[in-house]
């Protein structure tokens, strides 16, 4: 059987060569901030199929806000279920071309695939490799970026990659480790942060 790749970059649908330098970002954790997860005995895990890849609300809108503000909306995910085998990459690809289809303002996605025990690279949060690696690639301001994720893992990513941060509270049955800059119980809570803090309200 042949390994899937440890990592997955694209762009959609912006090359970086139009877009500006030194602008900030929003990096965007996927399931359960952009997503609904599927929650189980208090624990978040993503959706099986393309059918159960459901917006949270206020994510579309919220979304368009922080772009029309001048950032650039970068998603950075952990899928290691495809490194695991238990999920096709074929499969998170497809939720993945849904998903820029319902929030096209989506400038790049970094997928890490490791499955976390046997592949374990410098991409997988809580390490910053993706939000690096995307700011090398698009000319990005790590100092002026923000991080919004639901698990421990975005927090410590964004803080490491020197990212304000944002943690969207589900009540999960997990610990946050490093304290957030900024709490919410929702995205839509944490793109009003981000916009009040950049002078834009609407």
């Amino acid at each position: 059987m042949q390994q899937p790749p440890l990592h997955d970059s694209s762009r959609i649908p912006t090359p970086a060569s139009c877009l500006p330098k030194n602008r900030p970002a929003v990096f965007l954790d996927r399931d359960g901030t952009l997503n609904a997860p599927v929650v189980r005995e208090g624990k978040p895990y993503p959706p099986a199929t393309v059918a159960e890849f459901q917006l949270l609300p206020g994510v579309a809108e919220s979304c368009r806000k922080l772009h029309g503000a001048g950032y650039v909306l970068v998603l950075a995910t952990n899928q290691p279920d495809v490194g695991r085998g238990t999920q096709p990459q074929a499969v998170v690809e497809a939720m993945h071309a849904h998903l820029c289809e319902l929030v096209p303002e989506i400038t790049r996605i970094e997928v890490c695939y490791d499955d976390g025990y046997r592949m374990v690279s410098s991409r997988r949060k809580p390490a910053p490799g993706m939000l690096l690696d995307a700011a090398a690639a698009l000319g990005l301001d790590l100092a002026r970026s923000w991080m919004i994720g639901d698990r421990w893992r975005d927090i410590d990513c964004g803080h490491a990659a020197g990212c304000l941060t944002i943690f969207i509270d589900h009540g999960y049955d997990e610990s946050i480790r490093r304290k957030p800059d900024f709490t919410v119980t929702s995205f839509a809570d944490a793109a009003g942060i981000i916009l009040a803090r950049s002078g834009t309200t609407h």
